[in-house]
């Protein structure tokens, strides 16, 4: 907001110096007068003769002292100037890095030489931040090219067969119907991901205590069929893990742990294990299964947004969004927890999720 205009620091510090050395003098000046000059016999008529007193020593020693009072004047005003502007050197280039990326460029660091102090502690604080601040910024933008990509393409779709419908009026309609129907629902599930992926990163939602072995034990139960159908083991182990935060959001990052071990798993006779426990202050649930072994640079990958292991095991009646895991990671994060994959070395993955625990009221 607009500010009238005001003193500088600089300027501020100077002023400061100079009076901090008046008020020295002065005081210094108070000092010789009350414990040497009061003691002097005052012969200001003259009747003790050419003897030195008060009033010769104050005729004599005024002056100086003016001069010398103004010389600390002067002295401290210069002197303070100088010393202000090194001090507020760094300040200086702190300030150029602040315009710097407010006009956008992040990529400026400050990097200032020296001992550490208050100075240079807030520059590395500055510079950790725009560190953090162009992550998240690039992050964001590779998102946004990724999900106008992935919304392009049925919208593309959908546009190519009502052309060809339109062109060819013969066409079977219920087949027309069907894959418009297929291709409008990929579109629905990646709009919802991506609001739920937003949703999760502003962390904008109500804390309550969630059982996680409950909420393993309902996703479990509503992905049976699709086990089933797969031919896929699915066992939910283990006892009580409490935490802090939302019911619906954990839910979604379970449901999307079991779902992704389900599809990306062995054609038929693999396993997914689900297994809750507590340690000490930390809940931990872990979803391993078997599948087809993982590079360790894929793994490291699994996250980001729209990636979807080209490597793994998949059908195109469950082919997703690519946000399966990068919703998990972002859930997590929004819950004050940690995600770990890992590659199995019989192949598959394990996925560990560590959240705060709480203790029932």
């Amino acid at each position: 907001m607009p500010r009238r205009p005001g003193l500088s620091a600089r300027l501020k510090l100077t002023l400061s110096y100079a009076g901090f050395l008046a008020v020295a003098g002065a005081l210094l000046l108070a000092v010789v007068w009350v414990f040497l000059l009061r003691y002097v016999p005052d012969n200001s008529k003259g009747l003790l003769g050419i003897s030195p007193n008060r009033y010769l020593l104050v005729r004599t020693f005024a002056p100086a002292a003016a001069v010398a009072m103004a010389f600390l004047l002067v002295f401290g005003l210069a002197g303070g100037w100088i010393l202000a502007g090194r001090m507020l050197a760094p300040l200086t280039q702190i300030t150029d890095a602040t315009r710097k990326a407010g006009n956008g460029s992040l990529s400026h660091r400050i990097r200032m030489k020296g001992r550490q102090d208050e100075f240079r502690e807030l520059s590395d604080a500055f510079d950790s931040m725009l560190q953090r601040l162009e992550s998240h910024v690039a992050e964001q933008q590779r998102f946004a090219a990724n999900a106008s990509h992935e919304l392009r393409t049925p919208l593309a779709i959908s546009r190519t067969l009502l052309d060809v419908a339109r062109k060819d009026p013969a066409r079977d309609r219920g087949e027309l119907i069907e894959r418009l129907h297929a291709v409008n629902t990929r579109a629905i599930d990646l709009t919802e991901a991506l609001l739920l992926l937003g949703r999760s990163d502003r962390g904008d939602f109500r804390r309550e205590s969630v059982d996680l072995s409950l909420v393993a034990e309902e996703a479990a139960e509503t992905l049976l069929p699709l086990a089933e159908q797969r031919r896929i083991t699915l066992d939910v182990t283990g006892g009580a893990a409490r935490t802090s935060g939302s019911a619906e959001l954990l839910l979604r990052m379970v449901t999307n742990l079991v779902q992704n071990a389900v599809v990306h798993n062995l054609p038929s006779g693999g396993t997914v294990t689900v297994r809750t426990e507590e340690h000490g202050d930390t809940s931990v649930l872990r979803v391993e299964n078997t599948g087809r072994r993982l590079p360790p640079d894929l793994v490291a990958t699994l996250t980001e947004p729209f990636r979807r292991g080209t490597d793994r095991v998949r059908t195109d009646e469950h082919a997703g969004v690519g946000l399966g895991l990068a919703i998990v990671d972002s859930i997590v994060r929004a819950h004050d927890g940690t995600l770990d994959l890992a590659a199995r070395p019989t192949g598959g993955l394990l996925v560990t999720v560590r959240l705060p625990a709480t203790r029932p009221a």
